[in-house]
């Protein structure tokens, strides 16, 4: 089992930065990739950032030059660092771990945390 903590939500200034951290604990050496969502209400999740175990990075294209996606392997960590923040970007953000060593591959959530812009 793999748990996830998220933190670094907030309240921000459109313009503004923020940086969500991601904390994995228990069978953390079965991680793959980590992946960033989020959602606003009545919508569907959908995928930010990713990054693999070799560090490979992608971005969805509404965040592609402003959000960066990093991981500290020893701490356990991936973080989402978010720049030239928009309104738009106002969500829940959760945090997703993979793990492609079962069958069928496991998937794992964090709690999710805040981030409201204001304009």
């Amino acid at each position: 089992q793999v748990q996830l903590v998220e933190s670094g939500g907030g309240l921000v200034q459109a313009g503004g930065s923020l940086r969500l951290s991601c904390t994995a604990s228990g069978s953390t050496f079965s991680l793959n990739a980590f992946e960033w969502y989020r959602q606003v209400p009545g919508k569907e999740r959908g995928l930010v950032a990713a990054i693999s175990s070799g560090a490979t990075t992608s971005y969805s294209d509404s965040v592609k030059g402003r959000f960066t996606i990093s991981r500290d392997n020893a701490k356990n960590t991936v973080y989402l660092q978010m720049s030239s923040l928009r309104p738009e970007d106002t969500a829940v953000y959760y945090c997703g771990a993979r793990v492609l060593s079962t069958f069928p591959p496991r998937f794992y959530w964090g709690q999710g945390t805040q981030v409201t812009v204001s304009s």
